[in-house]
């Protein structure tokens, strides 16, 4: 996997670096990877290559109804993989299991997307307008994102892992998404995480006793 560089991408991850809305910053970032294995990528894709195989061995022998059918297609196997190995080059320290990703993926439309976006990225889209006029943000996101992987082509992936399996997961988070665009022919795929974070939880004031501790001093001196 080689991580691509593209400039209408870049705008939109400096725009959704750190954006600050008072009690909540909203971050975003998007990477564009090619799916062209490496040395270390060859090693890796056979090693979940036979977990995966593995893993259908053992279901289809006790299930016959087991979500693993979905992975008896070679190019299904190999779609996973692909997004595996993009989670490993986001977060090279963490250690996925192909068989526990595959639970965790979903395949999704652009329409819904589109309404997790617009329902959870309003008040960023509403920044990016007062900023940059013109062109909203999804739709500056949609041209990006079709110049790198031709949206059309794509098969959207979404990836909502419990949060022992989370490496997305940080200090304060009020809600995330991850999703993946990936294209079979052009051979990419780029991810998108975003999510939204307290400042109150980042600055202490959640997770500090003190703050709880001089609210009851000021009940104490009332007659309840």
């Amino acid at each position: 996997m080689k991580f691509l560089e593209y400039t209408p991408l870049d705008r939109i991850n400096d725009f959704l670096d750190h954006l600050n809305l008072g009690e909540r910053t909203i971050k975003g970032c998007l990477e564009a990877y090619s799916c062209k294995h490496t040395g270390t990528d060859k090693r890796l894709s056979i090693s979940l290559e036979h977990e995966i195989l593995d893993y259908l061995g053992k279901s289809l022998d006790t299930d016959s109804s087991s979500p693993a059918e979905f992975l008896l297609s070679r190019s299904s196997r190999k779609a996973l993989i692909y997004l595996v190995l993009t989670l490993y080059h986001m977060y090279p320290d963490y250690d996925f299991s192909a068989v526990k990703a595959h639970q965790f993926f979903t395949e999704e439309s652009w329409n819904t997307f589109k309404q997790i976006f617009e329902t959870y990225m309003f008040e960023a889209s509403k920044e990016w307008s007062e900023t940059y006029g013109g062109s909203s943000l999804l739709e500056t996101l949609y041209k990006a994102l079709d110049e790198v992987v031709k949206l059309p082509e794509c098969e959207i992936y979404s990836y909502n892992p419990d949060s022992d399996s989370d490496p997305f997961l940080e200090k304060g988070a009020i809600w995330s998404f991850n999703f993946f665009f990936y294209n079979r022919k052009l051979k990419r795929v780029v991810s998108f995480r975003f999510s939204c974070l307290s400042n109150l939880v980042a600055e202490g004031f959640l997770v500090n006793g003190s703050t709880y501790e001089e609210d009851g001093e000021i009940f104490d001196d009332m007659d309840m």
